[in-house]
């Protein structure tokens, strides 16, 4: 008698779902602490609003739709903590709900809940608010880390300031000598995740580390933006910044770490995933240029979600001695 055989998958990774979100969080707090010393205590309530406006609002409608609550698979606190790094620290409590709302119940659980989204809700939620609010979404302010005497002032952020330069006169702004090492130590206006590339790239080596992610969307997102951004530099030193100025500024390390990777809304072949990242970072550097927006990140990373389902059966593995791939079998 042949013994019995469960049905497929047959082998099961170590990883749960509420491990996985843990660890993205874990790797975040970084980001959180700077982006609260930076811009104190109105960051930190930001934080606060936008994950308690997500978990209250998957709680309610698990609960309107009769499922069960699932608050422990962290997934609702971390779109909260996501939509919080995209926002800027001086945002209205009640846009951080807003934002919050729509992440949960429009971008997730209109769809099914987690794992049916083809968006990730925290960039349906910040577009959203960007188109609707445009004026609170793009005020920002200048550092004033804690305890310091500084007050925070409105400015624009470094991207803002390039496009406006480049609208008026056709020539980038001058930078201070050592403005790159500002931006990469967070000394910069911008959104609460926009504010430290260390922070996101010790975060992100922790996600290295533990497997979370893989190198495949990161790098052909990075790769693509600073060969291209290289490229129109290259061209044109007085109109395009240098590729660094891209890397260091923006949400494109916050898109390509912690935003382009999830699981659920990008490719699940290494190929997909490569060509997943290759549109995401070329849409985000063509936004920047040429585009109304100073940023793209949200917008190509959205975009690239809506063909995912196309990547996917384009790079489809072949199943063996058919030459056809699983969809056409």
């Amino acid at each position: 008698m042949l013994p019995y055989l469960s049905s497929s998958p047959h082998v099961r990774a170590g990883e749960t779902t509420e491990q996985i979100m843990r660890a993205v969080i874990y790797a975040l707090i970084p980001a959180c602490l700077v982006s609260i010393y930076m811009f104190g205590l109105p960051a930190l309530a930001t934080l606060f609003w936008c994950t308690a406006g997500a978990l209250a609002s998957e709680a309610i409608c698990q609960k309107l739709m009769q499922r069960p609550l699932a608050l422990r698979d962290g997934s609702a606190a971390l779109t909260g903590i996501l939509l919080a790094l995209n926002l800027p620290p001086s945002a209205p409590w009640w846009l951080s709900l807003l934002g919050s709302v729509v992440a949960v119940a429009i971008g997730k659980q209109v769809y099914g809940g987690l794992g049916y989204n083809p968006f990730n809700p925290a960039l349906v939620a910040r577009v959203f608010l960007l188109i609707s609010f445009p004026v609170q979404m793009t005020t920002w302010t200048s550092p004033a880390p804690l305890g310091s005497n500084i007050d925070a002032v409105t400015t624009a952020t470094p991207l803002g300031e390039m496009k406006t330069a480049v609208m008026l006169s056709g020539t980038l702004p001058e930078l201070p000598h050592n403005a790159l090492s500002h931006y990469f130590s967070g000394q910069m206006a911008g959104s609460l995740g926009e504010v430290s590339a260390a922070a996101l790239i010790l975060g992100a080596t922790y996600l290295f580390w533990r497997r979370i992610i893989t190198w495949h969307i990161p790098v052909s997102f990075l790769g693509s933006t600073l060969i291209l951004g290289g490229i129109f530099w290259l061209i044109d030193p007085n109109r395009y910044p240098d590729p660094i100025f891209h890397l260091c500024t923006g949400g494109l390390l916050l898109g390509a770490f912690f935003m382009a990777t999830d699981m659920v809304t990008s490719p699940v072949s290494p190929s997909g995933m490569v060509l997943f990242g290759l549109g995401c970072g070329v849409l985000t550097l063509l936004i920047r240029l040429f585009g109304g927006y100073p940023e793209g990140v949200s917008f190509a990373i959205l975009l690239m979600n809506a063909v995912t389902p196309l990547i996917d059966r384009v790079t489809a593995p072949r199943v063996f001695g058919t030459g056809q791939t699983k969809e056409a079998l």
